[in-house]
Formats: C-alpha cells, sequence, structure tokens
C-alpha cells in the first residue's frame, strides 16, 4: 500500500505500474509477427502458387 512521506507518495514499483510483471512485450511482438508470416505464407502457398 502505497505511504506518504513528507508530503510525497511512496510506492514500490508494482504499485506504480498498478499490474504484475507479465511476458515481455518483445517475446509476443515476435511470436505474432512470426505466427503473421506463417499464415501469410501458407495462405500465399495455397491460392497463388501456380
Amino acid at each position: 500500500m502505497a505511504t506518504r512521506r513528507h508530503q510525497q507518495i511512496i510506492e514500490t514499483p508494482t504499485e506504480a505500474r498498478q499490474a504484475e510483471p507479465g511476458p515481455s512485450v518483445l517475446a509476443l511482438l515476435a511470436i505474432s509477427t512470426g505466427l503473421a508470416i506463417l499464415i501469410l505464407g501458407v495462405v500465399w502457398f495455397v491460392f497463388f502458387r501456380t
């Protein structure tokens, strides 16, 4: 819980973020980009390869 000291509110980093640390944003971005490339590759292979 936030405390007040010398007219300043003191919080832990987790309280300041108002969230628990979750999965890495970089990992999420890399996985989602890889899946998008894979799906687009499959669509291209199935419909546009002649």
